[in-house]
């Protein structure tokens, strides 16, 4: 009976991260908002600048929504405790992303996509199936999915206008987390993946970024 009380406990603590997670509720990162700690200061935007970083912001959050489902669904079936441990210090820095996603949004007056739930049982089952794989897929996984978010906030922090420096900061630091992410899942052992992965990976992102941008 014990082994069975420890499975629905893990069930449920699952399913409450997950509520937790895509409701936007009690996202509190442990690191200073990069914006705050590097004394950006809040510029005059116009309406048109305020609903392009806004839109960026909300992608942004979408995909720390992904990646909080991805870890987890990749840990749920990690094999070894080093894969698991990796997946857990990268999932909690993408808590931080999370929460300072939710700040710039509220600064700029808009709020997180309305799909996040969407998204989230979506990545999870991604995360899972990557995990089922086997430790080196999983770890290749990462090292993609994180190549393809860096690649993504490059180019937002093109489209930002040049004044926003507040969400520049911020997409900056996550920037640089999410490189760190990729080298650190290289060097565990990752396994590059097929070419279809890949394209298919880059697929499904264009439909959650080009969605999220506009809900």
């Amino acid at each position: 009976m014990s082994r069975q009380y420890r499975l629905i406990d893990k069930w449920l603590s699952e399913v409450d991260h997950a509520l937790r997670t895509a409701s936007s509720r009690n996202n509190r990162g442990q690191r200073a908002n990069p914006a705050e700690e590097k004394g950006a200061e809040a510029t005059e935007l116009s309406d048109e600048e305020r609903t392009l970083a806004a839109g960026l912001m909300r992608v942004n959050h979408s995909g720390e929504i992904a990646a909080q489902a991805l870890y987890k669904g990749q840990s749920l079936l990690a094999r070894n405790k080093a894969l698991w441990e990796h997946l857990q210090e990268a999932a909690d820095e993408e808590v931080d992303h999370l929460a300072w996603c939710e700040d710039r949004l509220r600064e700029l007056g808009s709020q997180p996509s309305r799909l996040a739930p969407f998204w989230y049982a979506g990545s999870y089952t991604m995360g899972a199936l990557a995990g089922l794989a086997g430790d080196k897929w999983s770890l290749g996984f990462i090292e993609e999915t994180e190549k393809q978010v860096t690649a993504h906030l490059e180019s937002h922090l093109e489209r930002l206008p040049e004044k926003d420096l507040r969400s520049r900061q911020i997409i900056e630091q996550m920037r640089e987390d999410e490189m760190e992410h990729a080298e650190s899942a290289h060097k565990a052992g990752a396994a590059p993946l097929p070419e279809p992965i890949k394209r298919a990976m880059t697929g499904i992102a264009k439909v959650m970024t080009t969605t999220s941008f506009r809900w």
